[in-house]
């Protein structure tokens, strides 16, 4: 009984001395990954970025969509069969490339009628005008009368109408001929088909046989408020002005243009005016009816003072942002803001090139924090560990 008990007091005091060292070791890596302490100062660790003089673009943005310049529904204007579709659906065609053959038979038919009537007509016209001239000499000699005269010549001029009927039969036979055979009005692309061949086609038809849409150049609608047309008019007044126009997310650029005008009226619902660009689109990325977000370059700051957006912060004082000093400690400086680019702000006041700002774990800071500068991508977990650290 004495041996048992001897062994349970060896066991617990294993036990512990395992426990011990476990919390030991424990404790000593907890305090490795302790922000440090510096005069009973917690220091915080920070994202920091410094401020950088550059060039800052000052743009107006609206929403619009993009519009082809030229878009057409082709239609038949003769009655046929359609015994060609000389067209790839989604092809690029150039203007004047044939696309559609109407059968052109039955017009070639009515061509050669016209002109077989003109080249009778024309016969007896030619000797009408020999009458006349015959008639006229002998009514000089006194052998015909006047009136024998003026009905040769009423003879010519009937048959010189008939002939210039029979001419325009034959230009309109010959227009109806060319009608068979539809070509491109522009340079464009293809859509998709509405006819095979072997259709029967009427010019009263309401419905097209292809759409066919210019690509480029291309147009893009957009809008802006209308305060901001004064500056717009003024600037284009001053040459031309450049638009770049992303996707819906706002994620894609998809192209560079230029404006080309403003409209004349606003529109009084939305308190917006339209305004159209222009733009190569080369590669095709500019599509009809697609709705995009348009920038508009109104004008460029030159060697403005530019810092990250996330070290501006917005509080009941207005604007402001924590400067790094040399001892590593913050203040908070009031901040003037400008433009907006992306994810930078230019900074009217407050700030001077050189400055380093927190960009990130502003909330852990107040005036006099001190702070241990570390990369971006390993802040968010060291002011993980911070919170965990401080209770928060």
């Amino acid at each position: 009984m004495r041996r048992k008990l001897v062994f349970v007091v060896i066991l617990a005091v294993l036990a512990g001395l395992i426990l011990f060292g476990y919390t030991r070791t424990r404790s000593k890596a907890e305090a490795a990954n302790t922000p440090q302490r510096g005069m009973g100062q917690m220091v915080v660790p920070v994202a920091i970025a410094q401020v950088s003089q550059k060039d800052m673009p000052v743009y107006l943005d609206g929403l619009g969509s993009v519009q082809a310049f030229n878009t057409v529904t082709l239609k038949t204007r003769v009655d046929g069969e359609v015994t060609e579709v000389a067209f790839r659906e989604g092809q690029d065609v150039r203007k004047g490339e044939l696309l559609i053959v109407i059968d052109p038979r039955p017009y070639k038919v009515a061509l050669e009628q016209a002109q077989a009537t003109l080249f009778r007509d024309q016969s007896q016209l030619t000797i009408a005008k020999r009458n006349v001239q015959r008639y006229s000499e002998l009514f000089k000699e006194g052998v015909v009368s006047q009136q024998d005269l003026d009905t040769q010549q009423s003879t010519e001029g009937n048959l010189e109408g008939m002939v210039r009927a029979d001419q325009a039969a034959v230009d309109n036979a010959k227009l109806n001929l060319t009608y068979t055979h539809i070509t491109a009005p522009f340079d464009g692309r293809v859509g998709l088909r509405l006819v095979d061949p072997g259709n029967i086609v009427h010019a009263t038809d309401t419905s097209g046989m292809l759409v066919l849409t210019q690509m480029h150049p291309i147009a893009v609608i957009f809008t802006l408020p209308e305060d901001s047309l004064p500056p717009v008019l003024k600037r284009l007044r001053q040459g031309p002005m450049s638009v770049d126009v992303y996707s819906r997310d706002n994620r894609t650029h998809l192209s560079t243009g230029s404006l080309l005008t403003v409209n004349n009226q606003i529109d009084q619902t939305t308190g917006t005016v339209r305004l159209k660009a222009v733009f190569e689109n080369r590669d095709s990325m500019l599509w009809p009816n697609q709705f995009v977000n348009a920038r508009l370059l109104l004008d460029t700051q030159k060697n403005a003072t530019v810092v990250p957006a996330a070290a501006v912060q917005r509080g009941a004082e207005g604007t402001y942002a924590y400067v790094v000093k040399p001892d590593n400690t913050v203040e908070v400086r009031q901040v003037k803001v400008g433009v907006t680019d992306g994810n930078l702000i230019a900074v009217n006041q407050g700030l001077e090139p050189g400055d380093k700002v927190v960009t990130d774990g502003q909330d852990k800071l107040q005036a006099g924090s001190r702070v241990r500068p570390i990369s971006p991508a390993a802040s968010s977990n060291d002011a993980a560990r911070f919170s965990q650290v401080v209770g928060m």
